[in-house]
C-alpha cells in the first residue's frame, strides 16, 4: 500500500500540462461554461478561480518566477483535470467503487510522511502538479478511487490491467458526453485528449493503481 501511494504521487506529475490559459467567455450553445460534462457545466469561473488559486499560491514561493513561467498554459490543463475527475468518477461508479473522507485522510497522511511535511507536500503538488494546496484532498481522493477501481473490475498490474482501466475511462467518457467550450479545444474519448494536449497520465497512474493493495 505505501510502494503503491509513493508511486502513484511521483507519476501524478504528468498531470501538469502545457495547455494554453484562454480567457473564455462562453459559446453560443453553453454560454459562460468551459464545458458540459454528464449535463453538468464547468463554468468558465469556476475554472478561472482554480487557476487563480495556483497562481496565488506560486506567487507566494520562492521559486515564483520558475513555477509561473512553466505553467504558463495552466488554464487547460486545470479544466482538462475537472473533465478527468468526472471521468473517473463516472468509472468508479459504473464499476460500484467508491472511497471514503478516512481513506482520503489515510493518503493524505501517508503522502506527508513521504514528502517529510505539510510544506514539503504542498510545495511538491504545486511544482509537480500544479495544485495549490487546497486542490490536494481532492487530487489524493482521485489518484484513491482510480485504485479502488482498478480492484473492483480485476485489472492487474499488467499491459492488460491497464488497458482494462484505460477502457473503463474511455466507456465512461463515452457516456458523459463531453462538449468542450471550442475555445479550449474539443474533448478526444478514444484518445482522452484535449485539443492538442494528451496527458500520460492514463497509463501511468493506472499502471500503479492495478497493482494489489496490501492485504486485498
Amino acid at each position: 500500500m505505501h510502494r503503491r501511494r509513493r508511486t502513484a504521487l511521483s507519476v501524478s506529475a504528468a498531470l501538469l500540462v502545457a495547455a494554453p490559459f484562454l480567457s473564455a467567455c462562453g459559446n453560443e450553445a453553453h454560454p459562460g461554461a468551459a464545458a458540459v460534462v454528464g449535463g453538468g457545466r464547468i463554468e468558465v469561473a469556476a475554472l478561472q478561480t482554480q487557476v487563480k488559486d495556483v497562481r496565488q499560491a506560486q506567487q507566494a514561493s520562492p521559486q515564483s518566477a520558475q513555477l509561473i513561467g512553466s505553467t504558463g498554459q495552466l488554464g487547460r490543463a486545470k479544466l482538462y483535470d475537472l473533465i478527468v475527475d468526472k471521468i473517473v468518477q463516472r468509472a468508479a461508479d459504473d464499476a460500484g467503487a467508491t472511497v471514503s473522507r478516512k481513506e482520503v485522510q489515510r493518503a493524505r497522511g501517508e503522502a506527508v510522511e513521504q514528502a517529510g511535511g505539510e510544506e514539503q507536500l504542498a510545495a511538491m503538488y504545486l511544482q509537480q502538479r500544479g495544485v495549490a494546496p487546497d486542490q490536494i484532498d481532492e487530487a489524493l481522493r482521485r489518484d484513491v478511487l482510480v485504485g479502488k477501481l482498478a480492484a473492483k473490475i480485476g485489472a492487474t498490474n499488467t499491459p492488460e490491467g491497464q488497458q482494462k482501466v484505460n477502457e473503463a475511462f474511455v466507456a465512461a467518457s463515452k457516456a458523459l458526453d463531453i462538449d468542450v467550450n471550442p475555445r479550449y479545444g474539443t474533448w478526444d474519448d478514444e484518445k482522452m485528449q484535449l485539443g492538442d494536449y494528451k496527458t500520460p497520465w492514463i497509463t501511468q497512474v493506472t499502471k500503479e493503481a492495478a497493482a494489489p493493495e496490501a492485504g486485498a
